[in-house]
């Protein structure tokens, strides 16, 4: 069973910065392809950055040059790098395990999920 924990979510101004953390408690996290999911409301829930088991890396095309996915294989710890943030970054923001599918941003791929961090940007 793999289970995941977010962290970091707050209320910043436009232009600001935050850093989202997603625990991920599982026996193997290199066996995971990870990724950062957000769900604002009305809107579908949008897949936002995904890394790979050899840090490669992939965004939507929203929040490229914005945001940075890394991850802390030693901490079993996924990471969300948000700068220059907008009013339209506004949402819960999900973290999402995959044990099949690797640098994809389709939500049915994910096998696991967080239950989400909220994130609010103020113009």
């Amino acid at each position: 069973q793999v289970q995941l924990v977010e962290s970091g979510g707050g209320s910043v101004q436009a232009g600001g910065s935050l850093r989202l953390s997603c625990v991920v408690s599982t026996f193997d996290y290199t066996r995971l392809c990870m990724a950062w999911f957000r769900l604002a409301p009305g809107k579908e829930r949008e897949g936002v950055a995904v890394i790979g088991r050899k840090d490669i890396t992939r965004y939507a095309d929203s929040v490229k040059g914005r945001f940075t996915i890394s991850q802390d294989k030693a901490k079993n710890t996924l990471y969300l790098q948000m700068n220059s943030l907008e009013p339209a970054d506004t949402a819960m923001y999900y973290c999402a395990a995959s044990q099949r599918y690797c640098l994809r941003l389709e939500r049915y791929v994910y096998d696991y999920w967080g239950q989400g961090t909220q994130v609010t940007v103020s113009s």
